[in-house]
């Protein structure tokens, strides 16, 4: 296995020995950084650029950042937040339109223009919605409790 700037493990380069050291650092010439550039723009996984040009994926993360390619979507799917899907921009809840019985959670920075509120069914007798008010109610743990008893007394 290749560590960092195609060393291996023990410090050696894999096509030496495991007895010699590597005394010259990886360098970035013209043509490997022009083979990074176009394995890049075919949308190969960064490990697999690597892998084709014998260097890490953080080597090839770290040169495709320091020559400024463009950025790509992490491959990594991250949920939205509270387990919930985003609403369509269309759906857009405006203080003016939010109504009793709907989510009146804040999202977003209340100084731009795409600042909206949830909108989501509220819970009967609380202003949020089940997945909000998992968020705003949180029930302190008994630990917890007996710690600001012992700190009013």
């Amino acid at each position: 296995m290749r560590g960092r700037s195609g060393v291996g493990i023990a410090g050696c380069r894999a096509d030496m020995g495991a007895e010699t050291i590597m005394s010259t650092p990886f360098e970035w010439t013209p043509e490997i950084t022009a083979a990074l550039m176009a394995l890049w723009k075919e949308g190969l996984p960064t490990a697999e650029i690597g892998q084709r040009l014998g260097v890490t994926k953080n080597a090839v993360i770290g040169k495709v950042h320091r020559i400024g390619l463009v950025k790509r979507q992490s491959p990594i799917k991250g949920g939205p937040p509270c387990g919930k899907r985003k609403k369509p921009v269309a759906q857009v809840i405006r203080l003016e339109t939010l109504k009793t019985g709907m989510c009146s959670w804040p999202e977003g920075d209340p100084g731009t223009e795409v600042f909206r509120f949830c909108g989501e069914k509220s819970v009967p007798g609380k202003p949020y919605c089940e997945s909000h008010c998992a968020r705003a109610y949180v029930k302190p743990s008994k630990d917890k409790d007996k710690a600001r008893r012992n700190a009013v007394a």
